[in-house]
C-alpha cells in the first residue's frame, strides 16, 4: 500500500497491519499498541490456541482464521479510538433507544 501502509484517502489509520514475530507475547503486545481497536484476526492451524490469542487482542471483534464475518444478530463495534458504540444485535438496537422511567401513585 502507498503512504506507509495507508490506502489513499484514509484518515491516517493503518489498515490490516501484518506482524511478523517469533514470540507470540511480543506480537500481541505490538498489536495492542495501536490507538485503534475495531477488529483483528489471528491465522493459525491450531484453532484453540488462536482463540486464546484472539482473546488477548484489544479490539471490539476478533476472528480466528477469518476476517470481517459479521452476523446481524451479534453486536459489532470497536474499542479505544474506534469506539463509537455498537451496531447490530440487541446492543446495537439499544443505541437507538432512550430509557424513560415512569411512576404512578394511586
Amino acid at each position: 500500500m502507498p503512504h506507509g501502509g495507508r490506502p489513499n484517502g484514509t484518515c491516517g489509520r493503518t489498515f490490516f497491519p501484518i506482524l511478523t514475530y517469533t514470540d507470540i507475547d511480543d506480537a500481541v503486545a505490538r498489536a495492542n499498541t495501536t490507538d485503534y481497536g475495531l477488529g483483528g484476526s489471528v491465522w493459525t492451524e491450531d484453532a484453540e490456541r488462536g482463540m486464546g490469542i484472539a482473546a488477548r487482542l484489544e479490539c471490539g471483534t476478533a476472528w480466528v482464521n477469518a476476517h470481517m464475518l459479521v452476523e446481524h444478530a451479534v453486536p459489532f463495534g470497536g474499542v479505544k479510538a474506534s469506539e463509537m458504540g455498537r451496531e447490530l444485535g440487541r446492543h446495537g438496537l439499544e443505541e437507538y433507544l432512550q430509557c424513560k422511567t415512569m411512576y404512578l401513585r394511586r
